[in-house]
């Protein structure tokens, strides 16, 4: 069987392969609402510039949204894909939500009890549960092993939990297989977060894996159950 090392050794083997990631470009939660938003089915670099140039033309604060023109947010939507101007109304809706219910300023109920953050942060477009835990890491308000679902699959191929009829019931499967095993450190929660999801995107994919440029296969039971079957399928041809 492969060998299942600690999570800390398969993280810094990813960093080594990939290097240190850059910090996330904010870490205030209104703001990674909006980045959520901003930009739809893009690349990583095309969200940020989006997201940039909503910071520097418009601003980031519920009024800055709330009193800019149509035309001025479309101009910013355009930049993050399509549906531009279905993501002019999605922002105009956060920015009234943030307003009106939480004062203009997410970080005070953020900050308070996990349940209350989450149950918050989930009503705005497009945050779910693991959107909402990838919300309070990044914004340093809670700790959590936040995942989306490139880094979901590279830990469940690792071996850390297991696959269910749900994408919920794996992602707390993989969160309880990890739990022990995380730092007590939000700068190592993000880079897990990012490196993850890297992996998942570039090699680790969900169909047609990269298996023998992985820095990771020796411990990855995927790996291991993939090779045992070329090998038993080889033997068969060769009967």
């Amino acid at each position: 069987m492969a060998e299942r090392k600690p999570l800390r050794k398969i993280i810094d083997a990813l960093a080594s392969h990939y290097g240190r990631p850059a910090p996330p470009i904010t870490d205030d939660p209104f703001e990674l609402v909006l980045l959520e938003n901003v930009a739809y089915l893009v690349s990583d670099e095309r969200r940020d510039a989006a997201f940039k140039a909503l910071r520097d033309r418009i601003g980031l604060r519920p009024i800055d949204i709330l009193s800019t023109s149509h035309e001025q947010l479309l101009d910013v939507a355009r930049l993050g894909g399509m549906h531009p101007e279905r993501r002019v109304e999605r922002l105009r809706q956060i920015a009234q939500i943030a307003l009106t219910e939480f004062g203009g300023d997410l970080k005070t109920v953020t900050s308070g009890p996990i349940r209350a953050a989450k149950r918050a942060l989930k009503k705005f477009w497009a945050i779910g549960d693991p959107g909402a835990e990838k919300i309070l890491l990044f914004s340093r308000a809670h700790k959590f092993m936040a995942l989306e679902s490139n880094g979901l699959r590279v830990l469940s191929r690792l071996g850390f939990g297991e696959e269910r009829k749900s994408y919920a019931a794996s992602y707390r499967s993989a969160q309880e297989a990890t739990e022990d095993q995380i730092k007590d450190d939000f700068v190592w929660l993000i880079e897990a977060y990012q490196l993850l999801r890297q992996h998942g995107q570039q090699v680790c994919k969900n169909s047609a894996p990269l298996c023998p440029s992985c820095p990771v296969r020796k411990w990855c039971r995927y790996y291991e159950e993939r090779s045992l079957r070329k090998g038993r399928r080889s033997t068969e041809d060769d009967a």
